[in-house]
């Protein structure tokens, strides 16, 4: 069996999808697997897995133990490059966890120095003079500053990860970057030979990140978010043909469950909302957020059938009330169970919307590892279990991705109307 190419640790599950979703699109057969890794679990032929934790809002110290679990397994298995999948915001506070977790991963792989490299450029993420954009404006300035755990209020990425870290930070700019490959890894020699750890890489376009991901192929550990991770496959040596899925086979009853309550899962919850009969779990109803489970599971049990059904929580602000952690995790937890009593009752295909309901469905079920299909849309791919006794087709969305029809087309995808 031939080992993977990249071995790859990301700190959310979407942010899992969104960095298989990468690898595939660019050639490679990828794996995804959700939480630690069994030690004896032996994927199938592929040539590159993705393990995705929860990592991302954990304490320190739990985030690296878990990562570095996570790398010992993907080198076990042969895979010859480590890749930190963090998000393209850089979401983390001051203690972490970026940079605990890459210091530990940096450690075990015995090497010098990595690049940091969170630009997706086509979903408006640049990084230009060591700063973070989103679109045309400064980290800083857009919505992630008011982040309830990890509000980002500095976009100078030097300095947020130099918080982090006790290792020098260094940059290397665009100009540079557009003098190539070559010219990028004479940089990165030159900052490792200075003690500096990490290197963080100006990129505004795809072009730019093909030449980082040329010029860091050798390194033992990589970091950015998928943006780089797809060029890391694009200038691999291994390369398949990754075609469409053929949903058409993945048929019987669909449910749809969406906790995010950001704007675009909002609009998109919407539009499904007008499409599909629609069940919505209000906290505000209830003393205890448990007691939504009963109602909720009767009207599931009521309406699964050929039709797509909705299942939501998303709300905007002024209709859920302050926000409270402890709602959002029972919330979390009633969607596991409705998930668990949804596939229990013959649902096949889940099309879930949002992070931490993506996680809470995904442990629910008991699901450890999934084949990565074709894209829904950029960075939202569909997922086959590996079980062939009973198999389920997932679509797992963070909540800012995704077009506003995304819930409808994804519902009725592959599916004779």
């Amino acid at each position: 069996m031939t080992a993977p190419v990249i071995g790859c640790v990301a700190d959310d599950y979407t942010g899992g999808t969104d960095v298989a979703a990468a690898l595939r699109r660019s050639g490679l057969r990828t794996v995804l697997l959700f939480g630690p890794p069994d030690p004896r679990l032996r994927p199938p032929e592929c040539d590159a897995v993705v393990v995705a934790l929860k990592t991302r809002a954990l304490p320190a110290a739990r985030a690296v133990e878990m990562s570095l679990a996570a790398q010992r397994w993907l080198r076990e298995f042969g895979c010859r490059q480590t890749y930190f999948k963090y998000c393209s915001t850089f979401d983390s506070t001051d203690d972490g966890n970026i940079g605990p977790v890459a210091d530990a991963l940096l450690d075990t792989a015995a090497s010098a120095l990595t690049v940091i490299c969170p630009a997706a450029p086509e979903h408006g993420r640049t990084v230009y003079n060591g700063h973070l954009f989103v679109h045309d404006r400064l980290l800083s300035e857009s919505s992630m500053r008011h982040h309830p755990l990890t509000p980002m209020t500095d976009p100078d990425l030097v300095r947020v990860l130099g918080r982090q870290t006790t290792h020098p930070v260094g940059l290397v700019p665009l100009p540079l970057v557009h003098r190539g490959p070559a010219a990028v890894a004479d940089r990165l020699a030159e900052l490792a030979g200075a003690g500096v750890r990490y290197a963080v890489v100006d990129a505004v376009e795809e072009s730019d990140l093909d030449i980082i991901a040329e010029a860091g192929r050798n390194l033992p550990v990589l970091t950015g978010a998928a943006g780089l991770a797809g060029a890391a496959g694009r200038v691999s040596a291994t390369r398949h043909a990754t075609g469409p899925a053929d949903l058409a086979g993945a048929g019987g009853p669909t449910v749809l469950l969406a906790g995010s309550c950001s704007a675009a899962t909002l609009g998109q919850v919407g539009l499904a909302r007008e499409k599909f009969a629609a069940y919505r779990l209000d906290p505000r109803t209830v003393t205890d957020v448990a007691d939504l489970l009963p109602a909720a599971r009767a009207w599931l049990a009521a309406h699964l059938g050929a039709d797509p059904i909705l299942i939501y929580s998303s709300a905007p602000t002024a209709e859920r009330g302050p926000a409270d952690p402890g709602t959002a995790a029972a919330l979390e937890q009633v969607m596991g169970s409705l998930a668990r009593a949804a596939v229990a009752d013959g649902a096949r295909r889940l099309v879930v919307a949002g992070g931490e309901t993506s996680g809470a469905v995904v442990d629910a079920l008991g699901i450890t590892a999934v084949g990565v299909d074709a894209e829904m849309d950029r960075g939202v791919p569909w997922c086959s279990t590996l079980s062939p006794e009973e198999p389920l087709t997932l679509l797992l969305k963070s909540g800012n991705f995704g077009t506003p029809d995304l819930l409808v087309r994804a519902a009725t995808a592959g599916v004779a109307r």
